[in-house]
C-alpha cells in the first residue's frame, strides 16, 4: 500500500465512520460520508471541465464548508487548490491569479468585484446563487459520486498558499501531500506531545481564515483524525463563545489579539468551559497579562505554535509546562521542534552557529514545501541541497534545545495576526505624488501587537494629507496593510550603500512604548 495522500483521510473515515461529522457550519451538518462524496462530485465537475493533473484552481471566499469539499475535491482529480485573501486589494487578487493561472475561480458573491467577469482564462463558480453566475452546489449535484481516484503523488503539490516577498510580489508556496501529511502520520501518535495529539473525539474551532495555513491546516489536522470541524465563516467573539458552548469545543487556535478579545467580552467570566482542553495560539507570543486574564477566563491549557507557510504551519511549540503565570524564561521562547522536525541556527554561511549565539533558523523537515512556484531561484535561495530551509527569521537556541526569536530578518509586521512586508506599503505609497521618501516600520500597539506606521519624507514644498495617504495606500493594498499612523520628516537614516535603517527607527518606538 502506498503512502496515503490528502483525499485518502475522507475516504478512510466514510468507510470507517460514515455517519460521523465532520464539518459542521451555520447550523448544517456534513458527515464523512457526505463530504467523501460531495468531494468526489467536484472530482468529476473539474475533470470535466478540462481540468488536468497539476492544473490550478482557486478560491475566493471565506470560510465555510464548502471550501472543504472544493479542496478536497481538487485534490481527488489531481488539481492543485490557490484559496486567495479575500481581504486583498483588487490588484493584489490579480497579481495572484495572473500568477497561478487557475483554470477555475470559486468566489463568495461578495468578491466578484475583484475578478475579471469576461475572462476567458477561468470559469467562475459562485458559492450563493447570482445572477448569470454558476451557482457551486447545482455544478457539483450534477455531477456523478464516484471517486476518480487522480490524486496527485505524494510529493507532488496540492495545496498553494501565496505568502508576501520582501520585494511586494508574494510567491506561492508548493505544499505537497507530504508537507501536510508526513510530520503526523510519520511519528506515533504517543510520541506527539499530549497538547499535539488529535483523535475522533477531539471538536476543533475552524475559525482562522483559511486562505492562511493556520485556517486549511487547522481543519486538515481535524479531518485527518476523524474530529469534527465547527467553522466560522468569519471571526466573531460573540460568536465563537456562542459556538465553543454549543458544540462543546475541545480545541482551538488562535492569534492572542483575537483571545484578547474573546476574553474581554462581558460573557466570557461567567461561561463554563471545563469541556475545553487546550488553546493552542501564534502569531506572536502571548503577553503575561492576558495569559493570566484567559487561564481565569477558561481554565484550559496552552501552548503556543510557531511555523510558517513553507513549513506548511507548526513545527515548533511551548508546551503548556512551560506557562507559568508567575513567568519564566522559557516563555519567553517558543518551544522546542516536534518530533520529526530538525532546527538549527546558521550563520551567513549557513554554518550552524554554537548555542545561544543568534543566527538565522533554519528547519529540516517532512513538512517543509516543495518550493515557489515558478519561482527556482528564490526556491534555492531558501532550500538548500541538503533539505534545510531558511526561515527568514532571527533567532538563538539554548542548551535544552529551546529556540528564541531575536528579531525577523525580513523586516516583517506582525499585526493583529496578519503578516505586512513594509516593501509592500512603501511601494503604494511611493506611487503617491507628493512622496518623496518613505520608510514603514511596525510600532507596539496593545490591542494588534503592532501597526504598520508610515514615516515619510514630502516632496519639496508639498504638503501631503495624511488621510488622503491612507485613502492611497488603501485603495492599492490591503486595508491591514495600509499604515495607521504616519509622520512626516525631513529625512530618513541610512547606511553608507543608502539602505534605509529601519531597525533605529523602530527603537525609537519601542523606547517610547516602554
Amino acid at each position: 500500500m502506498g503512502k496515503p495522500v490528502l483525499a485518502d483521510l475522507v475516504r478512510a473515515h466514510a468507510k470507517a465512520r460514515a455517519d460521523a461529522i465532520a464539518l459542521t457550519f451555520e447550523g448544517r451538518d456534513s458527515t464523512y460520508a457526505a463530504l467523501d462524496a460531495h468531494s468526489s462530485q467536484v472530482a468529476n465537475g473539474l475533470i470535466a471541465a478540462g481540468i488536468e493533473t497539476g492544473d490550478r484552481v482557486a478560491f475566493l471566499g471565506k470560510n465555510s464548508n464548502l471550501y472543504f469539499e472544493y479542496w478536497l475535491g481538487a485534490a481527488k482529480a489531481g488539481a492543485v487548490l490557490v484559496p486567495v485573501n479575500w481581504r486583498l486589494a483588487a490588484p493584489e487578487v490579480a497579481f495572484i491569479l495572473a500568477d497561478c493561472k487557475p483554470r477555475m475561480v470559486l468566489a463568495d458573491p461578495e468578491f466578484l468585484g475583484r475578478l475579471d467577469l469576461e475572462s476567458t482564462d477561468y470559469t467562475i463558480l459562485t458559492t450563493a446563487p447570482v445572477p448569470g453566475q454558476r451557482e457551486f452546489t447545482a455544478w457539483r449535484d450534477a455531477q456523478p459520486a464516484t471517486d476518480p481516484h487522480r490524486d496527485a503523488a505524494y510529493d507532488e503539490p496540492v495545496l498553494q498558499l501565496y505568502t508576501s516577498g520582501t520585494t511586494g510580489n508574494p510567491k506561492g508556496a508548493m505544499l505537497s501531500n507530504r508537507s501536510l501529511l508526513a510530520l503526523r502520520a510519520n511519528a506515533p501518535g504517543d510520541t506527539m506531545p499530549e497538547w499535539n495529539r488529535w483523535s475522533a473525539e477531539d471538536v476543533a474551532l475552524i475559525a482562522m481564515p483559511i486562505f492562511h495555513i493556520s485556517g486549511s491546516g487547522w481543519g486538515l489536522w481535524s479531518l485527518q483524525h476523524g474530529g469534527k470541524g465547527v467553522v466560522v465563516r468569519e471571526f466573531d467573539p460573540h460568536q465563537v463563545l456562542a459556538l465553543l458552548v454549543q458544540h462543546r469545543i475541545t480545541k482551538i487556535m488562535i492569534v492572542p489579539t483575537a483571545l484578547r478579545i474573546v476574553c474581554d467580552h462581558p460573557d466570557a467570566a461567567n461561561t463554563d468551559f471545563s469541556f475545553l482542553k487546550y488553546i493552542c495560539y501564534g502569531g506572536s507570543a502571548i503577553p503575561l497579562d492576558l495569559m493570566r486574564q484567559a487561564i481565569r477566563v477558561f481554565g484550559c491549557q496552552f501552548a503556543q505554535m510557531y511555523g510558517m507557510t513553507e513549513s506548511a504551519g507548526t513545527i515548533v511549540g511551548l508546551p503548556p509546562e512551560d506557562h507559568d503565570p508567575a513567568g519564566n524564561a522559557r516563555m519567553r521562547s517558543v518551544g522546542i521542534p516536534l518530533p520529526g522536525v530538525e532546527v538549527k541556527i546558521v550563520d551567513a554561511d549557513g554554518a550552524e552557529s554554537p548555542r545561544g549565539e543568534v543566527g538565522e533558523i533554519a528547519v529540516r523537515s517532512p513538512s517543509n514545501m516543495i518550493g515557489y512556484f515558478g519561482q527556482p531561484e528564490a526556491t534555492a535561495e531558501t532550500i538548500d541541497e541538503n533539505g534545510w530551509m531558511r526561515t527568514g527569521d532571527a533567532g538563538c537556541m539554548d542548551a535544552d534545545g529551546y529556540i528564541y526569536l531575536a528579531d525577523r530578518i525580513k523586516d516583517m509586521i506582525i499585526t493583529g495576526g496578519e503578516n505586512v512586508y513594509p516593501a509592500e506599503v512603501e511601494n503604494a505609497l511611493y506611487s503617491h505624488p507628493q512622496v518623496h521618501d518613505v520608510a514603514v516600520i511596525g510600532v507596539p500597539d496593545p490591542k494588534w501587537g503592532e501597526t504598520v506606521k508610515a514615516i515619510i519624507v514630502p516632496v519639496a514644498g508639498a504638503t501631503p494629507d495624511t488621510v488622503e495617504l491612507i485613502a492611497w495606500a488603501r485603495a492599492r493594498i490591503a486595508a491591514y496593510k495600509a499604515p495607521r499612523s504616519i509622520e512626516f520628516r525631513e529625512s530618513l537614516p541610512r547606511n553608507p550603500s543608502g539602505k534605509i535603517l529601519r531597525r533605529l527607527l523602530r527603537d525609537e518606538y519601542r523606547s517610547t512604548s516602554e
